[in-house]
């Protein structure tokens, strides 16, 4: 079966394709590198060849929002008689407080691409989706732990964008309901890295997620840790997120993609998370206890657009496509610091 995954060499999208590509999927990544880097794709190569497997992946560069090129790699697919089957959309912009300050890119990148995508998708008579939402979708929500009944409202530009994003979905399936088969798998907090330490977190620029600035610290490129407000309604004061290894919520894109592939047509909405919430002075106890590093920390003013605590309710995830998350917050901890300590400097 032939894949196309959008945004492919980025954190989520390169672990996915690893993954793939080790059950014999046929992969196409395409990719910007506007926001992640070709040594991801390298790293993965490295990590197939060191086991003498034989796979079938192909990386185009291009921007989705460019019709001529999406198009081409699907005609190029059916002129090889391997028509591109399903598409994995994973590319996007997704920092929150980037979107706040920048609307109208976010609009541009998520919403204007991912519409291209499914107009391209829909003219190569291509109906299998598994689409990257988020968490955000859902805002300040006094329902805890969250399941995917609860109302939908973002707090955030970044999180609007999603919402439009499943807006657009619905009205597609119900407007073809006999074609397409669709998947919004609804993201909590990705994190860690593969077991190898050859792929993993590489945010551009100062991070803007809590994992990956813990590990920059523990490695020396940050000073110190920024926590975003110690008077949150929680426990110890500080937010509560819900962290899903890296690996776990890949196994769940593909339980989705092989449970979309058992349907004639289907819409679903499914939360990938733990299931547990951790505070941010909890993970960096369980990140200091597991690898022995100290991180220091300021503690700054609430940040526009984040929340209390927003962790998840999986039942319909185990249920629908008989996945369960496996790894634990110290695993998340051992295989990050392992990426980071092997690629200090990331990629680059």
């Amino acid at each position: 079966m032939r894949v196309l995954l959008t945004g492919g060499a980025g954190f989520i999208g390169s672990h996915t394709a690893l993954l793939m590509l080790e059950k014999g999927y046929d992969v196409i990544i395409y990719d910007s590198f506007v926001n992640s880097s070709r040594k991801s794709i390298e790293a993965i190569k490295s990590i197939l060849d060191s086991t003498s497997f034989s796979y079938k992946l192909k990386t185009i560069i291009g921007d989705i929002r460019d019709s001529a090129i999406l198009d081409k790699v699907f005609k190029d697919s059916i002129k090889e008689e391997k028509p591109i089957q399903a598409v994995i959309h994973f590319a996007g912009l997704k920092s929150v407080s980037e979107s706040i300050s920048n609307p109208l890119e976010y609009w541009d990148v998520n919403v204007t691409g991912t519409n291209n995508i499914l107009n391209i998708m829909n003219s190569n008579k291509c109906y299998t989706l598994v689409f990257s939402s988020s968490a955000t979708v859902y805002g300040s929500s006094n329902s805890i732990p969250i399941s995917e009944e609860v109302e939908v409202s973002p707090l955030n530009t970044y999180g609007v964008t999603k919402v439009a994003i499943e807006s657009m979905l619905k009205d597609l399936y119900h407007s073809k309901r006999n074609l397409w088969k669709i998947s919004s798998l609804r993201y909590f907090n990705p994190v860690g890295a593969h077991s190898s330490g050859l792929i993993g977190e590489d945010p551009k620029g100062e991070p803007s997620n809590l994992f990956p600035f813990i590990t920059q610290v523990a490695i020396g490129r940050q000073k110190l840790l920024n926590i975003y407000g110690d008077d949150w309604d929680t426990y110890d004061g500080t937010g509560i997120r819900d962290y899903i290894h890296i690996i776990d919520l890949v196994e769940g894109h593909l339980a989705s993609l092989d449970y979309l592939n058992s349907k004639k047509s289907c819409l679903e909405f499914v939360n990938l998370g733990s299931g547990q919430g951790y505070s941010v002075l909890q993970f960096i106890r369980q990140f200091e206890l597991s690898t022995g590093c100290k991180i220091p920390f300021s503690i700054q003013s609430r940040r526009d657009g984040d929340v209390a605590r927003c962790f998840a309710d999986i039942s319909k995830a185990k249920q629908l496509l008989g996945w369960t998350p496996k790894r634990s917050l110290e695993q998340i901890c051992l295989d990050g610091w392992n990426w980071q300590l092997k690629n200090p400097f990331g990629y680059e």
